[in-house]
């Protein structure tokens, strides 16, 4: 019995993505569940933290997550690029957004089409809170390992990620 399999048989059944799993599953699949049912426990954690604390939605805070990192602001095309969303959508949140102060839309000089969006004065301050506040839940979150414990996942994580993104660019040229 692999590490994987004996490390399931002892843990407590949680009804997540795991619990599809049958005892003779591979374990790349085992392994892509856990890391699924982790990812969904930390996001949903993450976004209760969020409507409670702040009354506000992941995906708004992702996008004034991206504008903080661009102070000049960005295009609503790649705001969209960078959350991954359609422009409808990435329209949609800013539309709230600007409706409650935290972000202003303007014209991008010299291309009539195309709006940039940006960090109000009070939308950088109240991102600042959340986001000083999400570190600290997902420190809070992250509390389980140890940090060299933390350290060898992200490093193990980080050989998959290049694995899986090296086989995904060869599957698209």
């Amino acid at each position: 019995m692999s590490s994987l399999r004996e490390s399931a048989a002892v843990e407590a059944p949680v009804a997540d993505a795991e619990s599809r799993l049958h005892h003779d599953d591979h374990d790349a699949l085992r392994l892509w569940l856990r890391l699924f049912a982790c990812t969904s426990l930390i996001e949903r954690s993450i976004r209760t933290q969020l409507r409670e604390s702040f009354a506000m939605t992941l995906p708004r805070f992702d996008l004034m997550a991206q504008l903080e990192r661009a102070p000049q602001g960005l295009k609503m095309s790649e705001l969209s690029r960078r959350l991954m969303v359609t422009g409808g959508n990435v329209t949609g949140l800013t539309d709230q957004l600007v409706s409650e102060g935290l972000v202003v839309r303007k014209r991008v000089a010299g291309d009539r089409r195309a709006q940039a969006v940006s960090l109000t004065r009070e939308g950088r301050k109240v991102f600042r809170k959340m986001a000083e506040a999400h570190e600290r839940w997902i420190v809070a979150l992250m509390a389980g390992l140890s940090p060299g414990e933390r350290d060898r996942l992200y490093a193990l994580l980080g050989r998959l990620k290049r694995g899986v993104a090296a086989m995904a660019s060869q599957e698209s040229s």
